[in-house]
């Protein structure tokens, strides 16, 4: 999805119109490289007994259906002349003099202007595009039979740490790892997870990528492994996002501070391959904001450190980053630190003000 609000974004900043389309039964263009069986479909008789039919085409339940349709849309795009993308396969782009085209998807069916796309609401005003989901927050919020309950401006207490419960096992853990699964794609524009908001992406000439990183030291309280967050924007236009816990242990705050960056760096030189498909070049060095001024001093000091010695070679590629003038880190002071949101529970009036910095809008708010 990151990939969709980066087309998007410059899309809005360029100005470009968006048109959606469609494919009518698309998983049965796909043709199978294996042999496959089948049994009988209903309506048809065989004349002997265990007589099965082989298919030519792929077909809907096929566990290589969808790849086979990708394959099958990727020689026809070619063919045509689209170039795909080496940062994101699912994006194709052709050029034809002023004339630039982008596809995410290609059909035969003509939907007209996007509106919807992939349970995203999608409208365009003045000032860009406004992306919601308000009816598949409506939808979940139905379904657990909390139509009536009392809305929340922020999603947990302050300093809350989630840990194992001691209680009686649940009737059906389906069901709930079903609601996990639903509430992790309101992430897609909501990243607050905030109840009645929607994300705007703003029609800005500044295509630059800003980058914010922090980190929580130690704040699992089963394993003691801290939390890495760290949000991209493109111009004003929040386009991705990440939470995630660190895979070990870390010994500092700086440390944890540092092994955020390096997550960074690393979403910032994809964000830029991707970019580049879609025409949009950096010449300038990326910006990468930090709280943390031990961890800078690491990033930007080339000297060996006894006391930072174990960290994996992987984290010093954000140093690497730096030293070829790819990326410039920057401090931040925690209050405005957007990322702070990503690794903790903050409390009413930081979150709200947060929020706001990445572009999270009331639906219902005075005009």
């Amino acid at each position: 999805m990151t990939s969709v609000r980066c087309f998007l974004a410059v899309a809005v900043a360029k100005r470009w119109e968006l048109h959606q389309m469609d494919v009518n039964n698309a998983f049965l263009h796909g043709d199978l490289e294996e042999e496959v069986y089948m049994k009988l479909p209903e309506g048809f008789k065989a004349t002997r007994k265990n007589k099965v039919c082989k298919l030519q085409k792929s077909l809907y339940g096929l566990k290589q259906a969808s790849r086979q349709w990708f394959a099958k849309l990727t020689t026809a795009l070619k063919e045509y002349g689209f170039q795909q993308s080496l940062a994101d396969y699912s994006l194709f782009t052709y050029r034809r003099g002023n004339i630039v085209m982008n596809l995410l998807k290609i059909g035969i069916k003509n939907l007209g202007q996007l509106k919807y796309i992939l349970g995203i609401e999608v409208a365009r005003g003045k000032d860009g595009l406004f992306l919601s989901q308000r009816k598949y927050a409506l939808n979940i919020i139905k379904e657990c039979g909390l139509l009536g309950a009392r809305p929340v401006e922020f999603p947990m207490e302050e300093n809350h740490k989630l840990a194992l419960a001691n209680g009686r096992l649940l009737n059906d853990p389906g069901m709930y790892r079903r609601l996990v699964g639903r509430l992790i794609y309101l992430t897609v524009t909501r990243p607050d997870l905030t109840t009645r908001s929607r994300n705007s992406l703003k029609a800005d000439n500044d295509l630059q990528l800003y980058c914010y990183s922090d980190s929580d030291w130690a704040s699992c309280p089963l394993t003691r492994r801290s939390i890495s967050g760290c949000c991209v924007k493109l111009g004003t236009s929040p386009i991705s996002w990440r939470c995630k816990k660190q895979g070990t242990i870390s010994r500092s705050s700086a440390e944890a501070e540092y092994r955020s960056m390096a997550m960074a760096a690393s979403e910032l030189t994809w964000l830029k391959s991707l970019l580049a498909s879609l025409g949009v070049l950096h010449d300038k060095p990326m910006k990468l904001y930090c709280d943390n001024k031990a961890a800078l001093h690491i990033a930007a000091n080339p000297v060996f450190h006894e006391r930072t010695k174990h960290i994996e070679i992987d984290c010093h590629f954000v140093r690497e980053k730096v030293q070829s003038g790819e990326i410039m880190t920057t401090y931040l002071p925690s209050k405005l630190q957007v990322a702070d949101m990503f690794t903790k529970a903050l409390g009413r009036q930081q979150f709200l003000f947060l929020s706001s910095k990445l572009g999270i809008r009331d639906l219902h708010a005075p005009t």
